[in-house]
């Protein structure tokens, strides 16, 4: 069991380093999004560059790259700590992608995604708190930052199993965040909307 770990682990790392952002943005002749906007190839940068049609499949890719090797790993039986590892290997690839001389983004998208397996009700509860965040602040990096400091909490009460992995995975992305933690309290992060907006995607 644990060979086939490191396997779907080595597997997700690959899948996570395909960066949908600036595959997408060549194919539709945008800007390479790490060299405008915030500078991060993610969904609300694609989305500041070329509107929603590119930043939706964007969005979709970085979900795919989180919820396939997880979901494989699921079905295979692989333990929660596992699956955490599994979950880990593709926000590695989208944080640190080996196909783009390992510039990439924040990873919250295939994190969500990696959490979708988990339970629908799971999803929806992290969703409405970052739509919520998002619509009281108009802060991106903070509600990401806000609904994975609240993602193990809801996992325990939904999924208890889970909690210790998505602790794990949460703790990650958010040390990815350090940047936009810095900007926040300094009250120097941009709403989003704004023409210099830094996501988190």
């Amino acid at each position: 069991m644990i060979t086939l770990s490191l396997l779907i682990f080595a597997l997700a790392y690959l899948l996570g380093s395909i960066s949908s952002a600036i595959l997408l943005c060549r194919l539709f002749g945008l800007a390479d999004p790490r060299s405008i906007g915030s500078g991060n190839p993610g969904a609300t940068n694609v989305l500041r560059i070329g509107g929603k049609f590119p930043a939706l499949l964007v969005l979709l890719f970085d979900l795919l790259k989180g919820l396939l090797p997880v979901y494989i790993g699921y079905y295979l039986g692989l333990a929660p700590l596992n699956l955490a590892l599994v979950a880990i290997g593709a926000c590695l690839g989208h944080m640190f992608p080996m196909f783009f001389r390992f510039s990439g983004g924040k990873a919250v998208a295939t994190g969500f995604g990696a959490i979708l397996p988990l339970g629908i009700d799971l999803a929806i509860l992290l969703l409405c708190t970052w739509l919520l965040v998002l619509w009281l602040t108009k802060y991106s990096s903070l509600a990401a930052i806000l609904s994975l400091l609240l993602a193990p909490l809801y996992t325990w009460l939904l999924h208890p199993e889970y909690a210790l992995a998505v602790s794990l995975l949460s703790l990650l992305i958010i040390i990815r965040h350090k940047a936009n933690i810095q900007r926040l309290c300094m009250a120097q992060e941009t709403k989003i909307g704004a023409n210099k907006d830094l996501d988190s995607s």
